[in-house]
């Protein structure tokens, strides 16, 4: 099958942002006792600090026994992460909560970054403090924070989804070179790393990690531009990216030494094609691209847009095992429907055997542990196959 024609076409938006055996033990919340194992110690200006091991991981990944049913890892993940007065970010943090589920937040630097600052801004190919997605006000900012916060305390992964998000024109992503990538990191990491001095505020903590070693991937505006962003992330030891489009469920390989972790074409409802595993690529096909079409829609299409997340699920889940993607941003497009249609998935999807909701760091610590051999056999099996002799016979073969 192929992809929607909205499916390819809303890639020029996709990754836009406005703003089960997969926890460890106890639930570390902000601000209370025992979050921190060990005393802050500032980074830079303060504005992070190393808190000592994460909290609220898994157990230490261990490699596949021979016939062993591999796990259905699930992935949901957020572009932009900003929290911008919807309680999109909170409310996904419950919901995590809820289900033992956690998930990966791609930070956009910019959203710590002041619109009076925007100067410090000087984006490749695009003019000094341009950007696509908006600068967020002061408070938006100090929400971020507590939320990106809160969301590290809690076991969830911080990627990137860099600054701009510029997608289209000359100075379109597609078209940076690995240099520019590299201004483009080192930009991002510093509004995260230097958020302190760049608004003034002295009052609130610090976000509790080392962002150079918490950052290990990301996932690029609109999918655009992979080709010359990994060399960049191959020198930065990246482990993994999440920016390829219309991927196919299965197993997983690398690229230049790097985990390729796409958004995957899954069963559209009612369509012979399929659409790519985000929220926006399904509104794509739903209403052209509108944010507000007619709300007499919105029932039909928040129906059609769970069941395409489920069936991408279900087709993994009882066949090749492949990991499942799903990629969301804290929009309320087309009246919410697109944040109802990914908690009923994740609430589908949690508690069944064998399901792991995990980040992809987390799954990649995961990948990095198995046997080459058994990993072959596994990316060996297509879309909907499941092994010919059944699981006993992973890892056996001569």
């Amino acid at each position: 099958m192929g992809l929607g024609a909205g499916a390819v076409a809303a890639l020029g938006l996709a990754g836009c942002g406005s703003g089960s055996n997969s926890g460890g033990s106890g639930k570390a919340k902000d601000g209370q006792p025992g979050a921190e194992k060990h005393p802050a110690k500032p980074i830079g200006d303060g504005s992070t600090a190393y808190t000592g091991k994460q909290p609220n991981q898994p157990g230490k990944p261990v490699p596949l026994q021979p016939g062993e049913t591999p796990p259905q890892f699930v992935i949901f993940s957020w572009d932009g992460a900003g929290e911008v007065g919807n309680g999109l970010f909170p409310r996904f943090l419950k919901l995590a909560e809820e289900h033992d589920a956690r998930m990966t937040f791609f930070l956009s630097g910019l959203y710590l970054l002041p619109e009076s600052k925007k100067r410090m801004y000087r984006p490749p190919n695009n003019a000094v403090g341009a950007s696509d997605i908006g600068y967020l006000t002061d408070g938006h900012i100090k929400d971020t924070l507590k939320y990106v916060r809160q969301a590290w305390l809690e076991g969830h992964e911080i990627g990137t989804h860099f600054n701009g998000h510029f997608c289209a024109g000359t100075g379109s992503v597609a078209n940076w070179t690995s240099a520019q990538w590299q201004d483009e990191i080192d930009q991002a990491k510093s509004f995260v790393k230097k958020w302190r001095t760049n608004t003034g505020w002295t009052d609130l903590p610090s976000l509790p990690f080392d962002y150079e070693k918490e950052l290990v991937g990301g996932r690029t505006p609109c999918l655009l531009g992979q080709n010359n962003l990994l060399p960049t992330a191959k020198k930065l030891g990246w482990r993994y990216d999440a920016s390829s489009p219309g991927g196919r469920q299965r197993w997983p390989e690398k690229k230049m030494g790097i985990w390729d972790l796409p958004l995957q074409a899954v069963p559209f409802p009612g369509h012979s094609f399929e659409v790519l595993s985000m929220d926006y690529n399904i509104l794509a096909n739903q209403s052209q691209n509108s944010t507000k079409a007619p709300a007499h829609n919105y029932p039909g299409w928040r129906k059609q847009a769970t069941e395409a997340y489920i069936a991408g699920f279900k087709r993994a889940y009882e066949s090749n095992r492949a990991p499942f993607f799903i990629g969301n941003h804290f929009e309320e497009w087309n009246g919410g429907i697109y944040m109802d249609a990914v908690e009923e998935a994740l609430k589908h999807i949690a508690g069944k055997k064998d399901v792991r909701l995990v980040s992809f760091k987390q799954f990649v610590d995961w990948l990095d542990v198995q046997d080459p051999k058994v990993l072959r056999e596994l990316q060996g099996l297509d879309v909907g196959q499941a092994p010919a002799g059944g699981w006993k016979g992973l890892g056996k073969a001569a």
